[in-house]
């Protein structure tokens, strides 16, 4: 992304193959999220989710300190003071809208790589990822209560809904911190892993992904979350916009093709 005033850019997007690969980039804040940010990455992640040559998203961190931190505070008490209305749930009319947080219309994977801090904000973007893989050394929190906020970019319904309640609860009354390891053992983290290994990790979690086929996928991603409020009947007669593009898609026999002749498939995605 373009330079603004000879800033370095707040987000980092880069396109290697069919991966996209966003950085966080604000390192000398432990990659707090300022109105700077949210903008950035509404255009990264437009172009992420039209660009049919994309598969999979890599969301990182810069510094190898920090994912983020969340909100920037410094910049949200020079936003009230200038009269800006305090902030509830979401993000509508803010800069950014809709976030990830908010987004239910991105269907392709997206894996979030947790090195260090990942607390209120950056948690809850974490939590907005569909796969989390986080070094030894990384602590979880949300601890917006301690601040008189909430958690309003969605954690309080995703870490509800992704852990179990009692403990989700007491994260987020009490604003604890939790290990990676823990993190892993209540389920919100998928792989935790020595900081010198976490690269290659990434790296071979994502071109799982890539042998199989990006339509099937994100048919997979769209039914497992549209379907998580549904009865099982409802799940099963409910229309999905992605599971309709895969029934029409090239994808759909080459699969099977590929396997009785004995090659690797050839994915179009389309």
């Amino acid at each position: 992304m373009a330079e603004r005033d000879n800033l370095p850019p707040a987000v980092l997007y880069e396109k290697r193959g069919h991966v996209a690969y966003i950085t966080l980039n604000r390192p000398a804040v432990l990659n707090a999220m300022n109105l700077d940010m949210h903008r950035q990455l509404l255009t990264v992640w437009e172009d992420f989710n039209h660009d049919d040559e994309l598969w999979v998203a890599v969301l990182a961190g810069a510094g190898g300190k920090s994912f983020s931190v969340g909100q920037d505070l410094n910049e949200l008490k020079t936003r009230y003071a200038d009269g800006e209305p305090f902030s509830s749930l979401g993000s509508a009319g803010r800069p950014g809208w809709p976030r990830l947080t908010e987004r239910t219309d991105i269907y392709k994977p997206i894996i979030a790589v947790v090195e260090g801090y990942a607390f209120g904000g950056g948690f809850e973007l974490a939590l907005a990822c569909d796969l989390i893989v986080a070094s030894e050394a990384s602590v979880f929190a949300l601890p917006e209560a301690k601040l008189g906020l909430i958690q309003g970019a969605g954690g309080i319904f995703r870490l509800t809904r992704q852990m179990p309640m009692k403990l989700a609860m007491e994260m987020l009354l009490t604003g604890k911190q939790i290990s990676a390891r823990q993190a892993q053992a209540f389920g919100i983290v998928n792989q935790v892993v020595d900081g010198a290994k976490l690269a290659d990790t990434v790296e071979q979690l994502v071109n799982d992904i890539l042998r199989c086929s990006p339509a099937a996928t994100r048919a997979i991603k769209n039914i497992a979350y549209d379907s998580a409020d549904k009865s099982l009947p409802e799940a099963f007669q409910a229309q999905y916009a992605a599971e309709q593009r895969r029934l029409h898609s090239q994808d759909l026999l080459e699969g099977v093709d590929a396997f009785l002749e004995k090659r690797p498939p050839v994915w179009s995605g389309t």
